[in-house]
């Protein structure tokens, strides 16, 4: 509890999933949150649920694309709580297309979103995590930050990128010996809507891959993802791998190495739908 119990925790993508769980779980920490998403009715009912609680709250509507409005959404959160402890870079989008097919804005708008987004609330907070003496920068990636997959390269762009950013950072805040400290998650299949909500390519039936990844892949409840992320935060770990999913395949991938790429690129069209 000491970890979250009177901390101030910023959390985007808050409006459902993972964003919301991890709010219902840092409430009941003890934590006060400031909880954003683009998603004005999600973030509404996610906001309900968390005051029942008795926690403190502060929502608000943000786009993390938007760098200006990130880092004036980081003087308002600290002028709000005077103080903030712990980020949570968490809102992201999904794409499922080839890139031979996919239109440069498609790409464009998973990294702007899932690697830009993470930049400009980690950039914006930082100063304010620093000032804090007591500060936590965690990370959303995925098991495709870990290995790659076909119809999936803006997607596997992306959370490579926060990967790497975020493991660099760690390192960073150490050799500065800033009272900063990093983690990088990595969800497998979490059950949550990011595939009913996600973007397809051309001939890509959306309806279809949602129901893939939602009967054949999704495993992990977002409540037991929250909580593997807030003990991974309280452990200071560097790196939070969620399900057995994203434990097998990081095990996997490390002991074959870049010979996963053919066995990967063999099944992963036979099990997709088509």
């Amino acid at each position: 509890m000491s970890e979250f119990a009177g901390r101030v925790a910023v959390v985007t993508g808050a409006g459902s999933g993972i964003g919301r769980a991890l709010a219902l779980d840092l409430a009941a920490k003890g934590a006060k949150l400031a909880l954003s998403d683009m998603d004005t009715v999600g973030l509404a009912e996610t906001v309900r649920q968390v005051e029942a609680t008795g926690a403190e709250v502060k929502s608000d509507h943000l786009d993390v694309t938007e760098r200006q409005a990130v880092l004036d959404y980081a003087d308002a959160v600290v002028a709000h709580f005077g103080k903030v402890n712990q980020v949570y870079n968490n809102a992201g989008i999904a794409y499922h297309g080839s890139f031979e097919r996919s239109e440069f804005k498609d790409f464009e708008r998973v990294v702007d979103v899932d690697f830009w987004g993470v930049v400009n609330g980690t950039k914006a907070f930082l100063p304010h995590l620093i000032a804090s003496g007591d500060g936590h920068v965690v990370n959303t990636s995925s098991l495709f930050g870990l290995l790659s997959i076909p119809g999936q390269s803006a997607y596997n762009a992306a959370k490579f990128a926060v990967r790497g950013f975020t493991e660099a950072l760690r390192q960073e805040m150490i050799v500065a010996k800033h009272p900063v400290r990093v983690t990088c998650v990595h969800p497998g299949g979490i059950k949550t809507a990011i595939a009913r909500n996600a973007v397809t390519g051309p001939d890509e039936d959306l309806d279809k891959v949602a129901k893939f990844f939602d009967t054949r892949l999704a495993r992990t409840s977002a409540t037991d993802a929250a909580e593997t992320i807030t003990t991974g935060v309280r452990k200071n770990k560097a790196r939070v791998l969620i399900g057995a999913d994203a434990k097998f395949l990081d095990l996997w991938v490390r002991i074959v190495a870049s010979s996963y790429q053919r066995v990967v690129a063999t099944v992963v069209p036979r099990a997709m739908p088509k």
